[in-house]
């Protein structure tokens, strides 16, 4: 399918300025933003943790005699080799319970901006894509990623050590909190939120200035689903090799073994000096097959039930 005519498509629009039948009708996108995300992350997490699983491994993997894997296909043998196939989505509870709030937030954040931020037209111009998906990434960071992310590495880490102590879900986040207080499951919400936030950011922009292009500046004009998943894979690219340094450290202060690290810039001298800075891009490879998957699938389900929605929640 060919995109729309071009000829008229302005890409910087004039923001701020919309009559009151625009206004109106993004505003009636927010709620459903909400829903639309919420039931969004919890398909999408199903399908694509395992790479999560072996990504979190990888990052978290030393140099010497403490180093388990040397890759991905060997990380992936490993696992199933000890704890069987369903070894792979170890934590899975964790990212169940917390993919629903997290885009739920992030998409019904970023519906509720950009309808403060669509022109006459209801289209986004190229910084108000930026900071609207910023707005979301930061919102989603503090409200669900930052707590979700470090259960979840410290159920991965536990797996790693000789004995590990976590029965499950509510075991191990009941243990944590019961050693290391309320603050042990809200670790590196620093490095968290300069990575949501950008992730965001890119994500957004990206998505919504190819969404554009292909519609001519016709917000209405209808992007076929998988054209929507090739730009959100993309997107997902531009977000890895913007941002995975920042993912390390997160995940290093998320760990088991946080207390190594007095914060956010004693972690990235601790890493450069012991292990170089190539350290930054471990997990770059099953994040980016990862997170093209992951941001394909996402915007494809999301747009999905947004049409459904716009059908039968008028």
């Amino acid at each position: 399918m060919q995109p729309p005519n071009r000829r008229n498509f302005n890409p910087f629009p004039r923001p701020w300025m919309k009559d009151t039948g625009a206004a109106a009708a993004s505003g009636g996108k927010g709620l459903k933003g909400v829903v639309a995300g919420g039931l969004t992350g919890g398909i999408e997490v199903c399908i694509t943790y395992p790479t999560e699983y072996v990504k979190t491994q990888l990052q978290l993997d030393e140099k010497g005699d403490r180093k388990q894997y040397d890759g991905i296909i060997d990380c992936v043998k490993k696992t199933v080799k000890k704890h069987g196939f369903f070894g792979l989505y170890r934590g899975l509870s964790v990212l169940i319970y917390g993919s629903v709030p997290k885009a739920a937030v992030r998409f019904g954040t970023f519906e509720n901006l950009k309808k403060l931020a669509v022109d006459e037209r209801g289209n986004l111009g190229p910084y108000q894509r930026f900071f609207c998906g910023l707005g979301a990434g930061v919102n989603e960071a503090i409200f669900a990623v930052t707590p979700m992310e470090t259960i979840k590495v410290k159920f991965i880490n536990d797996r790693r050590s000789p004995n590990p102590r976590f029965k499950g879900f509510i075991h191990g986040v009941g243990l944590i909190i019961k050693e290391q207080g309320i603050g042990g499951v809200y670790k590196g919400v620093v490095p968290t939120i300069i990575k949501q936030g950008s992730n965001q950011a890119i994500r957004f922009f990206v998505m919504e200035t190819f969404k554009d292009w292909y519609r001519g500046g016709d917000p209405n004009a209808n992007v076929p689903k998988p054209v929507v998943g090739v730009f959100g894979a993309i997107a997902g690219a531009a977000s890895v090799f913007g941002n995975t340094p920042i993912d390390v450290v997160k995940t290093r202060l998320q760990g088991l073994e946080a207390h190594l690290y007095k914060g956010t810039l004693d972690c990235i001298v601790k890493v450069w000096k012991n292990e170089g800075p190539a350290a930054f891009y471990k997990g770059t490879v099953p994040r980016l097959g990862r997170v093209c998957m992951d941001v394909a699938i996402t915007f494809m389900i999301y747009d999905s039930i947004m049409d459904l929605f716009n059908m039968l929640w008028r």
